[in-house]
């Protein structure tokens, strides 16, 4: 049996009013599965390469309250593939067996409803070799008047690749090359972009009548292996050639049995007969056999064009269509169109009256349509005109249009539709015309234009339509582009009433109903709004997932705590929140610790928080969120809590970052930024950089040591910003020291800027140091004391000056406790209040009075 302990923490609940706690959604691609290599294509663009049949994978790793949903979408590849859109945190797009077709640029586009969307993207190119295709064409042309023929042969050899293929052309074990004897051409034809090569056999010989080899390569990439394709030129090689036993176009009843004769006529070698059906496959109550199809109880789904096709790689393939038509009738209707002429909407003596009446068929120019007036064939005259295609209604549609109508012409028009002397039941309408028969008019019975229901149970929209004859009604939804629970877009009922089962949330909403155009009045539709309200469980919460890491309880203890803040989801839209329930288990045990936190106010955007204390290090924990309302349990929010502390310092020489490694101790560039720090060396650096400016090596002095640079060249323009932000530390520590080495040489520096980012309720960046133009061509090294209240970050910011020659690097970054070599540094330097000696910042905006000490030690 499973124990839920309960203890009560004595917290109240903080709400902050406003926006502060939402944040704009941001978002970054990280990659992972069977890349063949990742490279950068250009300074912007990012390429993934993998081999065709690998697993793709691609993470969106986003940030922001509420927490952005994620959506994929690709362009290029297969025109424009969407998946499925997810509220997964951390979404992973993953594609087994990748397709050439998927290969394209991927958009992950994260959205919270605060501010614009990020949108980040990433191109994927899949590599690929498909097996080659060696197709033989000849000409035969007069030379010279009629001295002699000259027979040319051309050995076109194609294949699929990516990245392009190379060709190699072989005469048996012989590789040929271009123009080696007068006889042989090899060429690449126009526009073909490395697809097809040709061997071009001019004045055929009788020694080119020989085996044909053609090999394709794309080197190799991906492990992909070469391919190849053998052809044996004779003196008898001949391209295919067919005839059919059937028309092109073949009419049949539903139910027969249909047999299409394919022969072949010529071809060496010998070719293959193949067979295929447009738009589907082909059928499962078909055969093959010998060239001829046969096709047993014939379906109207059986319908549709029938190729045969002949290959033998000489010439173009041979093909032969047959369009095949399944005789059917379905869907008649009817129309009643007043004068149009005098825009009216009633049937009125003295005015002129049309008639239509349509069915659906096939062939639909085959259909035949009689009119009956009271039981009696209708006899056209000069007031009585019968018309088989009227342009403003669809093809093959019969009118009956009478003219200055008169009380004689009142009664019952009867419309009949019919295959003549084929097996097909007729279908027919019948329209009553008289003084009765009026236009309709809709309405929303009283007390039924907003239905509230309770989430689960049924709901019956009703719209009342009176007139004769009476149309069908058409529903839809008029707030949302989304279709009825059925997934049309459209319901139509008889009765006007919409009948809706088990209904959710998502429902809710406005509904119309109008007046359909057939089985009633040509006019302009009638409509109605309902309105459709669900009384539902409450939406789920939203954690803010910038809350600071877990912190420890104390500097001896081995337990921690953790500040849960989350926000509710559409507070107004169901009953008032009364309280919440708190589920926490440690993973990997059973034991839940329960705990109720009641609620007194709920609105949209105030932060809720409560602390969880007495977590063990390092164990992690299930955290679960569920809002309680007079309905009930809404949606539970789930979340883990991990206890990291990235780094321990208990020695400052261990924890220096000299940027050797791809990953530089896990810095991150800035994605709102202008551009980035560039990680180089002597050996890596652009050998066409400007000179005057930037380092030649490392703090070091080897061409092997690594550092961090930012380029001044074009495109960069002045004031443009590189910003690298170290990992959060979470570590316990009033003072701390940032010392670092940096570089600043050239005519046009800028500035460089150490900046201190607080994670608290939102973070909050405050810049502690910066230094301005040309400090000579070598390394000095700084020393910035900071005493953050909490978890921080720092930044390196670097700003390009006012021309290119303002390179700056920066090298061997260490953060250690305590206080720095204490030298001040004077105004210019940092900044600095009026009238004091010692350079301090303002007071942060949130957390209390925030000061920072500055002072830097220039070597």
């Amino acid at each position: 049996m499973e124990i839920i302990f309960f203890f009560f923490l004595a917290v109240v609940p903080v709400y902050i009013k406003g926006d502060g706690v939402y944040a704009p959604a941001q978002a970054q691609i990280i990659h992972a599965g069977q890349a063949c290599v990742v490279k950068e294509d250009n300074i912007s663009e990012r390429v993934y390469t993998i081999r065709e049949g690998n697993t793709l994978v691609l993470q969106c790793l986003v940030t922001g309250h509420p927490r952005p949903q994620v959506r994929w979408t690709k362009t290029a590849g297969s025109a424009s593939d969407k998946f499925q859109e997810t509220s997964v945190f951390n979404e992973t797009l993953r594609i087994e067996k990748i397709q050439r077709l998927q290969g394209g640029r991927y958009y992950c586009k994260a959205e919270n409803g605060v501010g614009v969307p990020a949108i980040k993207s990433i191109r994927v190119d899949v590599q690929y070799l498909d097996e080659p295709i060696l197709t033989i064409h000849q000409t035969i042309s007069d030379v010279r008047g009629s001295f002699y023929q000259e027979k040319t042969v051309f050995l076109r050899c194609t294949v699929n690749s990516n990245p392009p293929a190379r060709f190699i052309w072989k005469r048996g074990a012989e590789t040929l090359s271009h123009s080696q004897d007068n006889g042989v051409d090899i060429y690449e034809p126009l526009y073909t972009q490395g697809e097809t090569k040709v061997l071009k056999l001019k004045n055929l010989r009788p020694q080119d009548y020989a085996s044909y080899t053609c090999q394709v390569s794309v080197r190799n990439v991906c492990g992909i292996l070469d391919k190849s394709i053998t052809f044996q030129l004779t003196n008898t090689t001949a391209p295919p050639a067919l005839k059919l036993s059937v028309n092109e176009t073949l009419v049949v009843n539903p139910g027969d049995n249909v047999t299409m004769q394919c022969s072949l006529t010529g071809g060496d070698p010998l070719p293959e007969v193949v067979w295929s059906h447009s738009p589907s496959p082909m059928p499962h109550n078909s055969l093959i056999q010998e060239g001829n199809l046969t096709i047993w109880g014939i379906r109207m789904e059986d319908s549709g064009y029938y190729n045969c096709t002949a290959i033998n790689n000489v010439g173009n393939p041979a093909k032969k269509t047959v369009n095949l038509l399944v005789r059917s009738m379905k869907n008649v209707t009817f129309q009643i169109t007043p004068d149009v002429i005098k825009e009216s909407e009633s049937i009125q003596l003295g005015q002129d009256l049309k008639l239509s009446c349509h069915v659906d068929a096939v062939p639909q120019e085959k259909v035949v349509y009689f009119w009956y007036k009271n039981g009696k064939p209708a006899r056209v005259s000069d007031r009585l005109l019968i018309s088989r295609n009227d342009p403003e209604l669809p093809p093959v549609t019969s009118s009956l249009e009478i003219i200055d109508l008169r009380f004689s012409d009142y009664g019952t028009y009867l419309c009949i539709a019919s295959f003549q002397g084929a097996p097909i039941p007729d279908l027919s309408v019948e329209v009553n015309i008289s003084s009765e028969t009026v236009p309709p008019t809709i309405s929303v019975p009283k007390g039924q234009s907003t239905i509230t229901v309770r989430e689960g149970s049924r709901a019956e929209l009703q719209c009342e339509v009176r007139g004769k004859p009476k149309p069908p009604i058409i529903w839809s939804r008029v707030d949302k582009e989304a279709p009825m629970p059925s997934g049309a877009m459209t319901v139509e009922t008889y009765d006007g009433k919409l009948r809706l089962e088990s209904v959710s949330r998502e429902m809710s909403g406005t509904y119309k109903c109008q007046t359909a155009r057939y089985n009633g009045f040509n006019i302009r539709p009638r409509e109605a709004l309902v309105q459709l309200n669900v009384q539902s469980k409450a939406y789920n919460p939203e954690f803010y997932y910038d809350t600071p890491n877990p912190t420890l309880s104390q500097k001896q203890s081995k337990n921690y705590s953790y500040v849960l803040q989350w926000t509710q989801k559409e507070p107004d839209a169901v009953d008032p929140i009364l309280k919440y329930r708190l589920d926490v288990r440690q993973l990997n045990q059973r034991n839940t610790v329960q705990t109720l936190i009641p609620v007194k106010k709920m609105e949209k955007g105030l932060l809720l928080e409560h602390i969880l204390r007495n977590l063990k290090v390092p164990q992690s924990y299930e955290v679960h969120l569920t809002p309680i309302t007079n309905f009930g349990a809404g949606d539970m929010a789930a979340r883990i809590i991990r206890y990291m502390e990235p780094i321990n310092y208990p020695n400052p020489a261990d924890n220096t970052c000299h940027f050797e490694d791809e990953k530089i101790c896990g810095f991150m560039q800035d994605k709102m930024d202008n551009f980035d720090w560039t990680r180089q060396n002597a050996l890596t650096q652009n050998p066409k950089r400007t000179v005057n400016t930037g380092p030649s090596t490392d703090i070091s002095g080897t061409e092997e040591g690594y550092y961090m640079f930012i380029e001044a060249s074009r495109p960069r323009v002045q004031g443009d910003k590189a910003r690298l932000i170290s990992p959060l530390y979470n570590i316990t520590g009033k003072y701390f020291c940032v010392s670092f080495f940096y570089h600043m040489y050239g005519k046009h520096i800028g500035s460089l800027n150490l900046l201190v980012r607080v994670q608290n309720k939102r973070a909050i960046d405050t810049q502690v140091w910066s230094l301005s133009e040309n400090k000579g061509n070598e390394w000095k090294q700084a020393h910035v004391p900071i005493s953050p209240p909490g978890p921080f970050q720092i930044i390196f910011e670097g700003v390009r000056g006012t021309s290119y020659e303002g390179d700056i690097a920066i090298d061997d970054v260490t953060l250690k406790r305590g206080d720095c070599p204490r030298k001040s540094i004077g105004p210019n330097k940092a900044v600095a209040l009026p009238g004091s000696g010692v350079p301090t910042l303002h007071r942060s905006s949130l957390g209390g009075p925030l000061t920072f000490f500055l002072y830097v030690l220039l070597r």
